[in-house]
Order: C-alpha cells, then sequence, then structure tokens
C-alpha cells in the first residue's frame, strides 16, 4: 500500500527535466525585464495609497454617537464653550467642520454655513490625497505592459533578422512568451488599481453625503427658535 502510494506521487510530481520546465513567477517576472521593476514600483506604490486611504477614511467615518446631540443641547443652553470643547475632544472631519461653526456663532446664518462648507472642502481634500495618484497608475500600468511587449517583439524580430538562415523558432517564441508576461503584469497591477481607487471614491462620497447631512442638521440647531 506504501509503495503504491509513492508511485502515485512520484507520477504525479514533474522530476527531471519536466520538473525544470515549470517556470515560477519570480523567473517570469525577471524575464520580463526592467518593464517589470517599473511595474513593481508602481505596485508598491498602489497598496501603499490604497491602504493608507482607507485607514484614514476609516477613521474619518468614526463618530461619536451622541456628537450631534450634545452639541444641539450645548447650543441650546448657550454654552458655546461646551460645544467648543465638545469639538474639540472629538476627531475627525464633523468634529472640526462643526468647531468652525460653532466659532461663527452670532454672524449671518450664509457666514456660518460658507465656513462650515469651507473646512469640508479642505478635509475632504485631505481625504482625497493620493487617489490621482492611484488613477494614474490604473490608467498607465498597462499601457506601461503593452510598452514592454512592443519592445520584447521588436526584439525578438531583430534576433531573427540577426540569424540569418539559422532561425530557430524557439528564439521567436521565447520572444514572444517574454514580451507577453509584461502585458499580463501590467494588467495585474492596472486591475488592482482600478479596483482599489473606485472603492475608495465610493467611500469618500458616503463620507461626503454624511457630512452634508450633518451640515444641515447644524444649520437647522442654529435656526431653532431660542425657547
Amino acid at each position: 500500500m506504501l509503495f503504491s502510494q509513492v508511485d502515485t506521487l512520484q507520477n504525479i510530481v514533474p522530476t527531471g527535466e519536466e520538473g525544470e520546465q515549470v517556470m515560477s513567477f519570480l523567473e517570469l517576472a525577471i524575464k520580463g525585464g526592467w518593464i517589470m521593476i517599473v511595474l513593481a514600483v508602481l505596485s508598491v506604490i498602489a497598496v501603499y495609497i490604497f491602504i493608507d486611504r482607507f485607514i484614514a477614511i476609516r477613521k474619518a467615518n468614526q463618530e461619536q454617537k451622541s456628537f450631534m446631540d450634545n452639541i444641539k443641547n450645548f447650543i441650546i443652553q448657550g454654552k458655546v464653550d461646551q460645544a467648543l470643547d465638545n469639538c474639540r475632544m472629538n476627531e475627525g472631519p464633523l468634529a472640526r467642520m462643526i468647531e468652525k461653526g460653532v466659532l461663527r456663532i452670532g454672524r449671518p446664518l450664509g457666514d456660518v454655513n460658507a465656513a462650515v462648507e469651507n473646512v469640508g472642502k479642505q478635509e475632504v481634500a485631505r481625504l482625497e490625497k493620493g487617489l490621482p495618484v492611484l488613477a494614474s497608475i490604473a490608467g498607465g500600468a498597462p499601457m506601461i505592459g503593452f510598452l514592454g511587449t512592443v519592445i520584447g517583439m521588436v526584439r525578438a524580430f531583430y534576433d531573427m533578422a540577426s540569424a540569418g538562415n539559422n532561425i530557430d523558432v524557439t528564439l521567436l517564441s521565447n520572444g514572444i512568451y517574454t514580451a507577453m508576461v509584461t502585458t499580463v503584469g501590467g494588467l495585474v497591477v492596472g486591475i488592482i488599481a482600478y479596483f482599489g481607487y473606485n472603492i475608495l471614491v465610493a467611500r469618500v462620497n458616503n463620507l461626503v453625503a454624511r457630512l452634508e447631512t450633518k451640515t444641515t442638521e447644524f444649520m437647522d440647531i442654529l435656526n431653532e427658535p431660542v425657547k
């Protein structure tokens, strides 16, 4: 029984020349040339931007449940200083927006609303930092990969022309599959960056919608008549 299992494993696992024909991903990447180095750098940048922005947006979405209720109670009671302290005790774009609005209490409501919106635009711009780079990687990585393919094809045909009458089929086939590695690498990096970019944009849009809702709620508080 044991010997039969060993024979089965020997038939499944490639040995000798068959095992040598199995090419690892690293070997394929090396055959892609310097283009693969560029794609590797772009992939690292894309992953870093995605993780960094994902964490930042996630933190920005965190909010104390009773934050707006406390702000409303302090403003109605005329306790502006306590409302400011409550804003400064909370981290995040919403707290900074409301803080700016509280500081403008007493001025025309249009000025208060404009001040809050300006802070909101600054917060959103801070959260979107790096997204244009991620979008550029999503669009540029496949083009760089295709550039590597064209360079590889030109090199393959040049080698064939240099070989003269001693043309070997493997001379062309090796050049082609080596060149196609860059296309695969470019597409992989581009797809990862593309999905990462859209995920981040969707989360930023959700955050913007929530901030707009909270801003409207804050302005409604200021519009409420004093009891």
